[in-house]
């Protein structure tokens, strides 16, 4: 067995606190660097946006980590979003619907933090700058604004930076490099008014798309939303008049006007990109050993262990689209800490790669877009495959309102909060 370690953690969000609580069981010594004044990543709401540069291509920018908007609510049901061992099911701070709002999971984070000591381990405004291997080591250089930067070293890191704070744009879209009036993306985005009266486009077909273009549509003269399916025909969105569907844009002009691929145009005010977002470490150095790729993070085994550095560098919170995402961080954070401590053994470094360039095959046969590499699209087995690895297994009850919620998704897409049932 592994000797107490002592272990960097990079981010004091869900995968954050869920590893820094596995890895104090494991008896580690654990440091977690949280930028901001708080923890809570994602959840943790700024009504503050980025200023000046409204698509984020400066990469000196004064950066906004939050990416919520005042009203989000949560797009999966409350008995999801527990952890094994602490439910948020049975949990109410004052918004008991079971889709409730980013306040209510914020509340629930704390608490877990609280409850568990790991808030006690966290250095709050504390910006990780960079991380170098060092002689099978780590030097963490973190700054804050007290005492400017400071170097350390650490026997491991688990990076768990989150991947909702660098957005992706719609830059493939002929002539909107030269569109003259206004864009920006919904990571800027945090209350309609901005949009009075105004004709706006949305890009993009996901729930904060929808989300927010009905949000918009309240203030706004009309809304525009920009899908890349191909299914998709001009239509009014059902119960609104003043939001249309639209397939993919086909051109635009710098005099504002928007061709869509379907043959209908608009001219429009403001473009608003509700693209999602890059994995982004801008931290990381490792010699391209770890790189990213138009999304993909690699070469990673199982998405959490890079070959060459395994297992003193590992990632945590990576993939995403799957019902039990918050178990499924809990998991993976318990797969490293007893890895670390000595408990479980990895394979060989060619055997780890082997997998990857599997996993990488298999995509290309299937046709899946490079992108898309930790999407795991509500599928059980990758869950169960860690659960296996850390002797546990998910609650049958919980794969069950998975699957009900994932069916629901597809047939009620603009109501599914509206009509779930467990």
């Amino acid at each position: 067995m592994t000797d107490s370690l002592n272990i960097a953690v990079i981010g004091a969000g869900t995968s954050g606190l869920l590893t820094a609580r596995e890895l104090l069981r494991e008896n580690h010594r654990v440091t977690v660097f949280e930028k901001s004044n708080r923890l809570g990543g994602t959840w943790l709401y700024e009504p503050q946006v980025e200023a000046g540069d409204v698509l984020h291509l400066d990469p000196n920018r004064s950066v906004v980590h939050s990416s919520l908007y005042s009203s989000l609510r949560t797009n999966i049901p409350r008995p999801l979003m527990g952890f094994s061992y602490y439910s948020f099911e049975d949990k109410s701070y004052g918004d008991p619907r079971m889709f409730p709002g980013h306040e209510e999971v914020l509340k629930f984070l704390q608490d877990f933090a609280n409850e568990f000591g790991i808030t006690e381990v966290i250095r709050f405004n504390s910006e990780v700058v960079r991380v170098d291997s060092l002689d099978g080591d780590f030097v963490v250089e973190w700054r804050t604004m007290e005492v400017g930067s400071v170097a350390e070293v650490f026997d491991a890191v688990v990076v768990c930076s989150g991947h909702h704070t660098e957005p992706r744009i719609a830059d493939d879209v002929p002539g909107i490099d030269k569109w003259s009036r206004k864009q920006t993306h919904s990571h800027n985005y945090r209350v309609p008014e901005p949009y009075r009266d105004q004709v706006v486009v949305v890009i993009g077909n996901g729930t904060s798309a929808l989300d927010i273009s009905r949000e918009i549509a309240t203030v706004a003269k009309e809304v525009r939303l920009s899908s890349r399916s191909l299914n998709v025909k001009v239509s009014k969105l059902d119960g609104y008049a003043n939001i249309w569907q639209h397939s993919k844009i086909n051109r635009v002009y710098d005099d504002g006007t928007i061709f869509f691929q379907d043959g209908d145009s608009i001219e429009a005010d403001i473009i608003l990109h509700c693209t999602g977002y890059k994995f982004h470490f801008p931290f990381l150095t490792t010699n391209n050993i770890v790189h990213v790729d138009d999304n993909r993070v690699g070469p990673l085994y199982k998405h959490v262990f890079p070959p060459q550095l395994a297992p003193r560098l590992a990632f945590v919170g990576l993939t995403y689209n799957q019902g039990v995402h918050f178990q499924m961080f809990e998991l993976q954070s318990k797969w490293v800490a007893l890895v670390l401590s000595g408990k479980i053994s990895l394979p060989s470094e060619d055997e780890m790669l082997a997998d990857v360039h599997k996993h990488y095959r298999e995509m290309e046969d299937n046709g899946i877009p490079k992108r898309y590499t930790h999407s795991l699209g509500f599928k059980f087995e990758y869950v169960d495959w860690l659960a296996s690895q850390v002797g546990l297994q998910i609650d049958d009850r919980l794969k069950v309102i998975c699957r009900n919620f994932s069916e629901q998704c597809i047939s009620h897409p603009n109501d599914f909060r509206d009509v779930f049932e467990l």
